[in-house]
């Protein structure tokens, strides 16, 4: 069985990454568990640009299958900030317990309906022999009021979906990976992996 690296360190992301594409034939491991210790600066204007660059750096130095994801919270009244900044918005090493409290701050007393927002996730894939794959998701939703919910992580807990009427850290992980961001990028994934597989 071939070993794919998750060029990833969040172990959240991990979890989903696993429960996500199991059945591909292929044992996930993380950079930590690969010994690779890695910083891959993301300098792109786009979540395609950065998924890629992680993944191309990972194959890169393990010389193994690398699988990478660039994902955020755009929040349509603070012009689609924190965008592709999302994990360093207001500093790296800052909680997202404070991050999630900063934007419920901005939009204090912000209506309903200007409150739209969306999780954007890219999966990429690089292989050995140079090949890229791709793959997008998106879920649209609202900014909640306050944080809500311990199964997510991240922007999950403000991240309300009202179809669903809560937020993505208040859902079963069935749910949430059936229609997450990510979710939806991991499946169109998957897939793509199966085909490629069978050239």
């Amino acid at each position: 069985m071939d070993t794919m690296i998750l060029a990833t360190k969040n172990k959240g992301k991990i979890k989903e990454i696993n429960r996500m594409l199991d059945h591909l034939e292929y044992k996930f491991i993380s950079m930590e568990e690969a010994g690779i210790d890695l910083n891959v600066v993301e300098d792109g204007v786009t979540f395609e640009e950065n998924a890629i660059k992680k993944a191309k750096e990972v194959m890169r130095v393990s010389g193994k299958v690398a699988l990478s994801d660039d994902s955020g919270l755009e929040v349509d009244y603070l012009d689609k900030a924190p965008g592709v900044y999302s994990a360093r918005f207001l500093g790296e090493e800052t909680s997202y317990k404070v991050k999630n409290q900063h934007i419920l701050e901005k939009l204090k007393g912000v209506p309903e309906k200007k409150r739209t927002a969306r999780f954007v996730c890219v999966v990429a894939v690089a292989f050995p022999n140079g090949d890229i794959l791709t793959s997008r998701g998106v879920i649209e939703g609202i900014i909640g009021h306050a944080q809500q919910g311990s199964n997510g992580f991240g922007y999950d807990p403000i991240f309300y979906v009202p179809k669903y009427r809560c937020t993505t850290a208040d859902m079963p992980f069935e749910l949430k990976d059936s229609i997450s961001h990510r979710g939806q990028a991991l499946k169109a994934m998957k897939q793509q992996i199966k085909g490629y597989m069978k050239k």
